[in-house]
């Protein structure tokens, strides 16, 4: 038996898909102590009883119009409008559409390939140079994984309430996200701004004329936020039904409003969204296989043992837990680390007394780094191919940015206040 572990191991290393080998674990195992196989597809139905996990295709489906519009184009002349003015105005610019587009897609590359050929030449005319252009795309390609309704956040609570051990508000993580995102912003800003001092940088009058247009070009897409968190925070609306009048009002606006979308788009917008739904919930089938055996093994009861012998403090536990996900989320997509981190590590975090809020705001953050983490980081090698540099230059002009971050998120883990002050 230890052959066939060593062997899908091995396999997976080579390219094996994860789901089938978190299945081929799974069963191996679940065999070995005599369980039948029929209870793996009894896990694969439990991820339908979720009403949370209906907002994932309808949010994905969302994000995927927006790429394929030109909503980037319309939000970077926006921000131009209202922050060109300011010192450093045009780094804020590329963080604030980052974010807010990763915010809506829930995919870093996605904001990338989609904003990168934009935000590079407007950062390069301001006066920043290629490398501190090339790192600040690439870091902030990330950056609105932590605001709702940011598809991680979302694939989070679903699989917290598949654990049954604790009650999780997805209201709350929404809110518990907003300063944490903030502060990430801020210290990029503040950072940029430290290293461009004493540089001339262009800077863009402000004109009133200009802001209105460009706002009224941009009204109906900004009026999407406001849909999503103004329904579920009225109480109007469920996060699945908010999910889809989102979806709906989004392919209106694209349709017959700006006239961004075609069939062909539509169609590979509709085709790239169920790739990766589907590709999510193959995941999250096999991961909650692979948890039931993990159970069934008794492995977290284990750890929880170890832990209690040779950790007695929670800090020590929280700097054990950043250094797994950053290496995690270096090597896992990020859908991929928490369907199958957030079973193992949530009953330890709760024996520690970890608000699971919290918690999952450690989990993102973390796997937010992540995605630009060297050496496998996705962000490093789509950037690279966004901007056809070598990944060595990304290496370097992301790694600055990096430890940046790295500092925003020992905060975050270390004074809860900074999550929960708004709860």
């Amino acid at each position: 038996m230890p052959l066939f572990y060593s062997a899908i191991i091995l396999l997976t290393l080579l390219g094996l898909p994860l789901f089938l080998a978190l299945f081929g674990l799974a069963g191996l195992g679940l065999q070995q102590q005599g369980v039948d196989f029929q209870v793996l597809l009894i896990d694969l139905y439990r991820i339908t009883d979720s009403g949370i996990l209906l907002a994932l295709p309808l949010f994905a489906f969302t994000g995927f119009l927006l790429s394929e519009a030109n909503t980037g184009q319309r939000m970077i002349r926006l921000s131009k409008a209202v922050l060109g003015w300011m010192p450093g105005g045009t780094m804020l610019i590329c963080l604030l559409c980052c974010a807010f587009f990763t915010m809506l897609t829930g995919g870093s590359g996605v904001t990338i390939l989609a904003l990168g050929g934009l935000l590079l030449p407007v950062l390069r005319q301001s006066g920043f140079s290629e490398r501190f252009s090339l790192g600040l795309i690439t870091s902030a390609g990330s950056l609105g994984l932590l605001l709702a309704p940011a598809i991680p956040l979302i694939l989070y609570a679903v699989i917290v309430q598949q654990t049954n051990l604790v009650q999780l508000d997805m209201q709350q993580l929404f809110i518990a996200g907003i300063t944490p995102a903030l502060l990430m912003i801020a210290a990029l800003y503040g950072y940029g701004l430290y290293q461009g001092r004493g540089q001339a940088a262009e800077l863009q009058p402000f004109d009133l004329a200009e802001l209105a247009a460009s706002f009224k070009a941009g009204f109906f897409e900004l009026m999407i936020p406001v849909i999503v968190l103004g329904g579920i925070y009225s109480g109007l609306l469920v996060i699945s039904e908010a999910a889809a009048v989102t979806a709906l009002y989004v392919l209106i606006i694209e349709l017959f409003v700006y006239r961004d979308l075609n069939g062909r788009k539509l169609l590979h917008a509709t085709r790239e969204s169920l790739v990766m739904v589907g590709s999510i919930l193959l995941i999250l089938g096999a991961a909650l296989a692979f948890t039931t055996f993990l159970i069934d093994i008794q492995l977290p009861m284990q750890l929880v043992e170890w832990l209690d012998s040779h950790i007695q403090h929670p800090l020590l536990f929280l700097l054990l837990l950043n250094i797994m996900l950053l290496l995690m989320g270096a090597f896992l997509d990020i859908f991929a680390a928490i369907v199958i981190l957030v079973p193992l590590i949530l009953p330890l975090a709760l024996n520690f007394g970890i608000d699971p809020i919290h918690l999952g705001i450690i989990f993102i953050a973390n796997l937010q780094l992540g995605y630009f983490t060297p050496p496998v980081g996705m962000n490093l090698f789509i950037a690279s191919y966004r901007f056809g540099k070598p990944i060595e230059v990304l290496y370097r002009a992301s790694l600055p940015f990096f430890f940046v971050l790295l500092g925003v998120l020992l905060l975050i883990t270390y004074v809860p206040a900074i999550s929960l002050w708004l709860l």
